[in-house]
Order: structure tokens, then C-alpha cells, then sequence
């Protein structure tokens, strides 16, 4: 079955990143000159998503307005003679049909996921976390969904992390299939020590999960940190039938920690086609300096 269909999780607190997200959500943090969720929306839509659903919060009305008709200023940009500005802003709100579902509580990705339960009905669908933006030149979660293709099991991006950064996101149990897609028949959330690690095989930012993932929420018990984990119903999921992790091609900028958002800043500025050149040799002199 063709997927059609994607969730954004963007009700998180954005704690990681305060005091910029006390009042601005971290899904809005500008890369440049685009807020870090127009990057995955963008890389959803070239993947050939059509529907996406944006699981927001209180506080977080600004993410609708961003992908919205704003009249007044577009009629002042017509007005000032700037159509190709007009045409980019005019585009935002036309690049897919988005819906937006409010989490009311913060209760996990998990918890998120499953209030996009009606929008998915019963068909497969890919899962873009709000937090991580990966650019390169083949969409990651296309990527993920040929994978889906060849294999009709939920599917997940996975990268191998830093042991000690293992403990923070999860561990994989893989074994390689082909190229750079591994069968994964176990995992587990935030290991607690080394003995609950089983390889450096990260979950980073992507999912396309089979519709039968929300009866696995539907009575999933808490998990870390006192939420409910998406990653504990992959696990049962992994365990019934497998699940392909994609060791997937692109750069992933953490956009909930202060380093992520200056990488993401300098390496994308870097290619900009307006500022490039300029902000390379601002760099160059400051380097100077260090």
C-alpha cells in the first residue's frame, strides 16, 4: 500500500533549548531563513507524502500561521514588486495538506503518535520527529518508505552513536540484510548500562510503522522517564514480526540541543545560495581569531 500519509510530534517542551523556547517553539527556531519544521514538512513532500498531520500543543499556534495564507503581508509584497518573494511565501502554504492535532497533555511520543490515530485510519504512514532535521540529497524518509516497499515491515533510521551517547536515545539488536538495511528483532529506550545496550544502531528522528502500531499503544504501559515511549511499541512490533532499520544517507542536526541548532546554522548557511559566500569568508576571518 502506497504511503500516503505522515505525523510530526512537535508538542514537546523544547527544555533543552531555554530560554529561546519559553516563548517560541523549537520546531520554529530558524535554520537560516526557514524554521527548522518547514525542512522536514519539505523533506516529507519530496518523498511523495501528500497528508500530514502536525501533533502541536498549547503555545504552539505559531506553527499553524507559519504554514498558513498570510493575505496582509502577501499584498504588501505584491505591492513592493517582490513576486518571487510573494511566490516562496505564497508556497509555504501549499506544499501538502497539513492538519494539526493538539497533544494536551506531554505524555510521550508515544501518547503523540496515538492522538494521529483517526488521521491514519489503517494505513501505513511515516513518523518525522519534530526535533531532528536531516538534509542531504535523497530524503531520508523516502528512503525509509522503499525500504517499506521491499519488505512490508515497519521500518526506522538508524545511525550508530557514540557509546556514551547511547544511554540518551536507544540501542537496536541488528543483523545485515543488504547495502545498508539491517533486520531488527529487538530494542530498548534509553539504556540504563552497557549490559542493556545491544549495538550503537540509534533510532534518529524517522519511522514508517504499519497501522497496527496504535493497538500496540492502546495499552502500552509507561515507559522512560515516566511517558509513553513510541520506541517500547516498535519493540513488541520488532519482536512479533521484525522491523528494518535503514542506515540512512543525510546530516541529522539535533534541533532540541544549543549545538545542534549552531550546526545546523554554520553548515547550512554555508551552502546558502544568497549568503554563502559571504558568511564562508566572514568564517574564514574569524577563524583567525580562535
Amino acid at each position: 500500500m502506497k504511503i500516503r500519509k505522515a505525523i510530526i510530534p512537535a508538542a514537546g517542551l523544547g527544555t533543552r533549548v531555554l530560554p529561546a523556547t519559553k516563548s517560541m517553539p523549537k520546531e520554529m527556531l530558524p535554520i537560516v531563513d526557514k524554521p527548522a519544521i518547514q525542512y522536514i514538512v519539505e523533506e516529507a513532500v519530496k518523498s511523495g507524502i501528500e497528508d500530514i498531520c502536525i501533533i502541536t500543543s498549547r503555545g504552539k499556534g505559531i506553527i499553524e500561521d507559519h504554514f498558513d495564507r498570510s493575505p496582509e503581508l502577501e499584498g504588501r509584497l505584491l505591492e513592493s514588486g517582490k513576486q518571487a518573494m510573494y511566490d516562496e511565501v505564497v508556497s509555504i502554504a501549499n506544499l501538502a495538506n497539513i492538519t494539526f492535532i493538539r497533544q494536551k497533555e506531554t505524555k510521550g511520543l508515544g501518547h503523540a503518535v496515538y492522538c494521529a490515530k483517526s488521521f491514519v485510519g489503517d494505513e501505513p504512514f511515516a513518523v518525522l520527529y519534530g526535533d531532528d532535521v536531516i538534509i542531504g540529497e535523497d530524503p531520508v524518509c523516502g528512503q525509509l518508505m522503499r525500504a517499506y516497499d521491499e519488505y512490508g515491515l515497519g521500518c526506522v533510521g538508524i545511525k550508530e552513536v557514540l557509546m556514551q551517547d547511547i544511554f540518551k536515545y536507544s540501542s537496536m539488536k541488528t543483523a545485515l540484510l543488504h547495502d545498508n538495511l539491517y533486520q531488527i528483532t529487538d530494542m530498548i529506550e534509553k539504556p540504563k548500562d552497557e549490559s542493556q545496550v545491544f549495538s550503537l544502531f540509534s533510532i534518529l528522528g524517522r519511522c514508517v510503522l504499519p497501522a497496527k502500531i496504535f493497538d500496540i499503544l492502546e495499552t502500552l504501559p509507561k515507559g522512560a522517564g515516566g511517558e509513553y515511549q513510541l520506541t517500547d511499541a516498535m519493540k513488541i512490533l520488532a519482536q512479533q514480526e521484525g522491523m528494518i532499520g535503514v542506515d540512512f544517507t543525510g546530516t541529522r542536526y539535533d534541533m532540541g540541543n544549543k549545538l545542534g541548532v549552531l550546526k545546523a546554522i554554520v553548515e547550512v548557511g554555508l551552502k546558502h545560495n544568497e549568503i554563502g559566500e559571504g558568511f564562508r569568508e566572514y568564517l574564514l576571518e574569524i577563524a583567525k581569531t580562535l
